[in-house]
């Protein structure tokens, strides 16, 4: 393994020390870094998906000059490929940027299911966008032979350039600024309140991460109910406009959406949708603790907007803030009988258990248990 501080010593002496991205556990250790010395030794910008990180990055170069770096998940190279080849491409406007890709889903390693595609295919992805790369390997001295290949590379071909990282490559970095919570709910108490709560025909379409392995816990608890569940473990940003289609083709029955700040803001466009169409069976429920929790707790910008007024600015029916289990609970039943969409906002802090199970059958078996539940 690397020190962060040793990595960002070699980005430094080779003046790249503008970061954007979206979190990815594999490369947890250095978000974590980034974060903490923004704006001191580098600037880092939040961004909300990898297209808008591409893009800051290519802004910061007509800027400046100078070549950002954008870090992301392998998943989300698939996102970020329209900006890369329409915008940064040597055939386009030819803007350099350095990708560093964490690598989910190598090849002959244990990954989950949603991740095995995207690590089957990252390295010939982009050699099809025609973007050189490297593998880094936990050995310094090798980390800044390929830093100078992609660094020269960079400044000769105006065009980017990927660094593929691995699991564990870093050494792990204590994250100095803690992010504030004025929240004492947990998400597995509140999902629990809520799903006690709905009744026998109730869809439930759960967020990537760990939203859907607390909703899959409440079902494996009671031995009961798995097909009335589509739990979202990849396509981050795409429950809500799941759940929308399904209510849609379903008035009858009630569809809840159990949402995160990050994969919301993701996808925000989605609102629009869902406000335009105006499911009346539609619950969309977003739980907030201002972090991508479960790729190591990195900020989102979700404390700076009102996500309720989006949604009532979207066209939502109603939206509804909550603290507390009290507030909650005083007004849950009046909410599963109103008329949707209605948007349901939740503050919660940090403290999902480490241990949480994922969904332990195929993808696709799941997906068929739900299809003979609604046809």
């Amino acid at each position: 393994m690397i020190k962060c501080e040793d990595f960002f010593d070699i980005l430094k002496e080779k003046d790249l020390l503008f970061f954007t991205g979206i979190p990815d556990s594999t490369i947890k250790e250095w978000i974590k870094y980034v974060i903490d010395n923004d704006g001191t030794s580098l600037n880092h910008l939040v961004a909300c998906n990898e297209c808008e990180a591409i893009a800051l990055a290519a802004g910061y170069h007509l800027a400046t000059k100078k070549i950002g770096v954008v870090y992301m998940q392998n998943s989300g190279l698939g996102k970020a490929i329209n900006p890369l080849a329409s915008l940064c491409d040597r055939d386009v406007y030819s803007i350099p940027v350095l990708l560093m890709i964490g690598w989910r889903g190598e090849p002959g390693k244990q990954d989950a299911p949603q991740h095995k595609k995207m690590g089957k295919i990252t390295a010939s992805l982009l050699d099809t966008l025609n973007i050189p790369y490297s593998i880094l390997e936990p050995n310094i001295s090798k980390v800044k032979a390929e830093l100078n290949k992609a660094e020269e590379y960079l400044k000769n071909n105006d065009a980017p350039y990927a660094l593929i990282l691995r699991r564990g490559l870093f050494e792990e970095y204590k994250l100095k600024l803690e992010q504030p919570s004025n929240s004492i709910l947990t998400r597995e108490e509140v999902i629990n309140r809520i799903m006690d709560k709905l009744n026998e025909d109730t869809i439930v379409v759960s967020t990537t991460g760990y939203t859907s392995r607390e909703v899959f816990e409440y079902r494996e608890a009671r031995k009961a109910d798995h097909h009335k569940s589509f739990y979202n473990i990849g396509a981050m940003g795409c429950a809500s406009s799941i759940g929308l289609s399904i209510a849609l083709q379903h008035p009858s029955k009630r569809v809840v959406i159990f949402d995160g700040d990050g994969a919301t803001m993701m996808q925000m466009g989605a609102f629009t949708t869902i406000g335009k169409y105006q499911p009346a069976n539609l619950l969309h429920i977003i739980f907030d603790n201002q972090a991508h929790e479960s790729t190591g707790g990195q900020p989102t910008n979700s404390g700076l907007i009102d996500l309720c007024a989006i949604a009532l600015a979207s066209n939502y029916n109603s939206a509804f803030k909550f603290n507390n289990l009290k507030q909650l609970d005083e007004v849950l039943p009046n909410i599963l009988k109103m008329e949707g969409p209605t948007m349901v906002l939740i503050k919660i802090k940090q403290n999902s258990k480490k241990d949480l199970k994922r969904p332990d059958k195929e993808p696709k078996e799941y997906k068929e248990d739900l299809i003979r539940f609604l046809t």
